[in-house]
């Protein structure tokens, strides 16, 4: 293997021509449970076939938006506005603003399902949450294999994103949590191809970088820079994965303000990647040449394309006039010669209500049933209740003399159990072993699950862990490549790690078949339902 070929091997590892076989596989048994996953989500998406839970709020926003750009309240009068919605009458908007509390991307998506069944359908406003669920056990499995590339960690990623509760019960109700999901495990995405791409151009251009700089006939710069530059490494380019990247995350936020950690997270994540790319290669003054080629690039792309996305989410609002707070700068001119001034009306106005709802969100604090401590999400400890019907005898096809529909965001046990653990595991990983894969599933619970801590004393619920679920997998698919041993171990070996993998999702695809009921409000007896309900805190 000449030199270049081996600081290939280090920055990238296997060639693509002897992954193929491996590609091949990967691809199709993902492939595969993505279409199983799908058609079980998508099976009696209608049912109920009435809003539930905080779909009274964003299903109706949605529509609101496609009929006025801009969310507005329930005419006024009205008391039983889901009553008329659940009829099929989406008729129940007033002419007056309605303050809400979460950026428009979301909502949006909701209407587009909305666009092709009309608002009067249960499964129109849940149309766009299955599609995405779906598409984000194929992405899962995408990343999977960029990290490893490896066809059945892969194929278990896929798997573990299929048949996990919380996240296909989400993904069968109008909530906002499904797309933050979606737009970061996107941008996760764009980031892993990034750090691929960066290392194929800094393997490609160290050789010719070093002769230029370092090459016996090569004076030493005069300038301080120019000297310094010398140890730095190549530039590597417009990086842009990172672009589409920061839209993405722009999107992210657009939906939930929380899509801001993960910009802050994985931004240190991929600026990290390039720190041990340039390291591998043996740039002496790595540490500055990851900040000025690499860092400074990274945030100059990322955040200031993810804030104009971000704003760019609000044309809806921008284009109307009737929305909330809309005219707030009209009625509160800037004082003349201030730096108030120099910004125009609209940004001051929605300056003023993102004011409006920061307060909103850290004044939260009322008593719910539901609502949960993040210590315990992990643990499924209270999974949020999102429907439930107790139908009697000849009731709702009830046979028994007490029978449950019910719908819960209880997570897959042997999915969060393991991830449970295995945090543990992974993050020895990642701060002893330095395994850059670790790390990168470490990134999306850092981000999503960690930032909730801060918030002891608001309101808050379990659901909203979905937005993390997909590196709650990566961290069991990080432990799972332990078990399965590594490419160069005895064929023994691996096909007893083969076997153990493919035990373990088997048992967590008989749990998710077991709790199907509770997942899909099928009618069953009572009994049954509390065979089901192994803890109080369950129910």
């Amino acid at each position: 293997m000449t030199g270049m070929e081996s600081l290939r091997a280090r920055l990238l590892g296997p060639a693509p021509a002897e992954l193929a076989g491996q590609r091949r596989v990967a691809a199709l048994g993902v492939l595969v449970v993505t279409l199983v996953g799908g058609a079980l989500r998508f099976w009696r998406l209608g049912h109920p076939d009435r809003l539930v839970f905080d779909e009274t709020y964003y299903v109706k926003q949605a529509w609101s938006l496609v009929r006025f750009g801009h969310e507005r309240e329930i005419k006024a009068g009205l008391e039983e506005p889901d009553e008329l919605w659940n009829a099929g009458d989406p008729d129940v908007f007033g002419n007056q603003p309605d303050l809400v509390v979460h950026p428009p991307v979301g909502k949006w998506m909701i209407a587009l399902g909305e666009l092709v069944t009309g608002p009067g359908s249960a499964t129109g406003w849940r149309l766009s949450a299955a599609t995405v669920g779906t598409l984000s056990i194929a992405l899962l499995g995408l990343c999977a294999w960029l990290i490893w590339k490896n066809a059945v960690l892969s194929i278990s990623a896929s798997t573990l994103l299929a048949v996990d509760g919380h996240h296909f019960a989400s993904s069968r109700i109008g909530l906002l949590d499904l797309f933050l999901m979606w737009w970061v495990l996107l941008a996760f995405l764009f980031l892993l191809l990034d750090r691929e791409q960066g290392r194929r151009r800094l393997a490609a251009r160290w050789g010719p970088w070093w002769q230029a700089r370092h090459g016996p006939d090569v004076p030493v710069p005069r300038s301080a820079w120019a000297r310094a530059a010398r140890w730095w490494g190549p530039s590597l380019g417009v990086r842009w994965w990172r672009l589409a990247a920061g839209i993405s995350l722009g999107l992210a936020i657009g939906t939930k303000w929380s899509g801001l950690y993960f910009l802050a997270v994985f931004g240190l994540m991929t600026v990290a990647w390039d720190l041990g790319a340039r390291r591998a290669v043996g740039a002496r003054d790595w540490l500055a040449g990851t900040v000025v080629r690499d860092g400074i690039p990274a945030f100059l792309l990322m955040v200031p394309t993810a804030l104009l996305t971000y704003v760019a989410s609000w044309a809806g609002w921008f284009a109307t006039r009737g929305g909330w707070k809309r005219q707030w700068a009209a009625d509160h001119p800037a004082p003349d010669g201030s730096f108030a001034a120099l910004v125009p009306d609209p940004l001051r106005s929605l300056w003023a209500y993102h004011v409006e709802q920061w307060n909103f969100h850290i004044d939260l604090a009322n008593e719910h049933a539901w609502s949960s401590n993040p210590w315990s999400w992990t643990v499924q400890w209270r999974p949020t209740l999102f429907y439930a019907e107790w139908p009697e005898r000849g009731e709702q096809g009830c046979e028994a003399a007490e029978c449950v529909e019910y719908i819960a965001s209880l997570g897959n046990i042997v999915l969060w159990w393991g991830a449970t653990i295995g945090l543990l595991v992974v993050l020895f990983l990642w701060l002893l072993g330095r395994d850059w894969r670790a790390g990168a599933a470490l990134a999306g619970i850092a981000a999503g699950w960690l930032p909730w801590f801060l918030y002891q004393t608001r309101t808050i619920y379990s659901f909203y862990a979905v937005a993390f679920v997909p590196w709650l997998v990566l961290v069991v698919v990080t432990c799972l490549a332990l078990v399965l041993g590594p490419a160069d171990a005895p064929a023994q070996r691996r096909r007893w790690g083969a076997v153990a993998v493919v035990g373990y999702l088997t048992l967590a695809a008989a749990f998710f078949a077991w709790y199907w009921p509770v997942y899909t409000a099928i009618t069953i007896p009572r009994e049954a339902w509390n065979l089901r309900m192994w803890f109080d805190f369950w129910t």
